[in-house]
């Protein structure tokens, strides 16, 4: 029997960022999912606080090459990769001048977040997809944690539904405390259309008029995890009251083996369809 395939798409990890909760996690669940049998990839963005020396990151030169469009412009999408110290892992980076180089994460020196903000998580969840077309890999789980990754689900269940390499695939999404959807553009759903999709498809993507991430991603996903113990009342209110399995936020503890457990009951689920 084939080991299954988990690949984790976050918008933060250790050692590389220490933003949130969510670099903790995604460092760690990885790790356990590996100790557990099954085969793990992992993708971030390569922000520029990332001291490529230091982590010995470097170009995977079979995977660049390729071109995101976002809003109508062309962007150069690099793939870099890097093992994760102490574990037989490694973890890819989608880089891009434009979108990543800058010295800071989501915010500019004085605190404000950045305008184009929605344009690099455009940027990142569609080169999240072709980026696993490279590699070839079909994954069982995919399992995405932050607001940033937050279209990986739509995508998945929209423009890419009929792509051979994700028949079948589950996709979880783990919402956690902060979300900068707010900021977002009155044009981010149009923008955010991919591959001729009608942006109506996206229109889960708002809520009261406002562009809401964790709506949509919970929309799309076929699971759904609270990531913070301290999250927005509405947010929780809207994950326990989805129709899709949910898995409450649990003690440290019991945190890795409730996500391991979480995965085999949707695999359960596949293998009943």
């Amino acid at each position: 029997m084939s080991k299954k395939r988990v690949l984790i798409v976050t918008q933060e990890m250790q050692p590389y960022t220490a933003l949130s909760e969510i670099s903790e996690i995604a460092n760690k669940l990885p790790q356990h999912i590996q100790k557990s049998g099954m085969e793990i990839r992992v993708l971030m963005p390569r922000y520029g606080v990332i001291n490529e020396r230091r982590h010995r990151l470097h170009e995977v030169v079979r995977l660049s090459g390729m071109n995101i469009i976002v809003n109508d412009d062309d962007y150069p999408l690099i793939i870099k990769v890097a093992s994760l110290p102490q574990a037989r892992m490694q973890v890819y980076f989608l880089d891009n001048e434009d979108f990543f180089k800058r010295k800071s994460v989501f915010e500019d020196s004085e605190g404000q977040p950045f305008e184009d903000n929605e344009d690099r998580m455009i940027f990142f969840c569609k080169g999240v997809l072709e980026t696993v077309k490279k590699f070839g890999w079909p994954p069982d789980i995919i399992h995405c944690h932050g607001w940033m990754t937050s279209l990986v689900p739509a995508y998945l269940k929209t423009a890419y539904q009929h792509e051979p390499l994700f028949q079948g695939a589950k996709v979880i999404y783990s919402a956690y405390e902060q979300s900068l959807g707010n900021t977002f553009s009155k044009d981010f759903v149009s923008k955010a259309s991919i591959n001729d999709m009608l942006s109506e498809k996206l229109s889960m993507y708002t809520n009261d008029n406002e562009i809401d991430l964790h709506h949509g991603a919970s929309a799309f996903a076929d699971g759904v995890i609270q990531g913070s113990e301290e999250i927005n009342a509405s947010v929780s209110t809207l994950l326990e009251g989805s129709d899709k399995p949910f898995l409450p936020i649990s003690s440290e503890e019991n945190l890795l083996q409730g996500y391991m457990e979480f995965y085999n009951s949707l695999l359960e689920e596949k293998v009943e369809e």
